[in-house]
């Protein structure tokens, strides 16, 4: 897990869009493993420090790949996430992704309430994406309101998911949990305009991590996918 976080910090790093921390070290001391990382002192973000996350965020996002996936396999909080490289969006996710969470649910015991409207959103899964073919972007791929801040008034990014992918999918994570004000969002827009049917699509890429969160902390985020499910499928 460590390893991969290096090398996503790495990437993001080299894409020179924004600040994310240098990694000083990772390894195994005396039997616990170990990332080093450089130290930040955070303050209060403002709303020009959100506006440059989301002019920075654009940015990032307009460094692309040949495909979508990554070079290698990393985790989504503790949940295994996998990478491989693909000429489908649709394909990847369907697999990867959603395939992926659907089949840790029912392993988990939730079969019987996902079963029927998770088959309909699956087979249904290129009607969203009508008139709409996402490039790879770089994304951090965990962008909750917990994985960025500011330090000296400027954003930073951290503890990444990272892959290349549909960037919708990090502008939905930010809507999620909250914590990102109206500055970003606006600015964003302004840098790189959502495409039309994004309001939807947000609700799948959602749908990805609420079902992650199921398997990882249980029941109580049930109801929570079966309504996104319900309204996708």
């Amino acid at each position: 897990m460590f390893e991969a976080e290096a090398d996503g910090l790495r990437e993001l790093r080299s894409a020179d869009a924004i600040r994310v921390p240098e990694v000083l070290g990772c390894g195994v001391e005396n039997g616990k493993s170990f990332i080093m990382l450089e130290r930040f002192s955070f303050d209060r973000p403002s709303a020009r420090t959100e506006q440059q996350f989301g002019e920075r965020l654009a940015k990032l996002h307009r460094h692309t790949a040949d495909r979508f996936g990554w070079f290698r396999d990393n985790t989504i909080g503790l949940t295994p996430q996998v990478n491989t490289w693909s000429d489908n969006w649709i394909a990847f996710f369907r697999t990867h992704r959603l395939g992926f969470q659907l089949s840790l649910a029912r392993a988990n015991g939730y079969g019987a309430d996902l079963q029927q409207a998770s088959q309909r959103l699956t087979e249904n899964l290129p009607e969203l994406f009508k008139d709409y073919e996402p490039v790879p972007s770089l994304l951090h791929g965990d962008l909750w309101s917990g994985n960025w801040g500011s330090v000296g008034g400027e954003p930073v990014i951290f503890d990444p998911a990272v892959h290349y992918g549909d960037r919708e999918s990090d502008i939905a994570m930010t809507m999620l949990f909250g914590g990102f004000g109206k500055a970003f969002y606006d600015a964003y827009e302004r840098s790189w305009p959502m495409a039309p049917g994004h309001a939807q699509r947000i609700n799948l890429y959602q749908l990805y991590h609420v079902l992650n969160h199921l398997n990882l902390f249980g029941r109580s985020y049930l109801a929570q996918a079966t309504k996104l499910l319900g309204e996708l499928a």
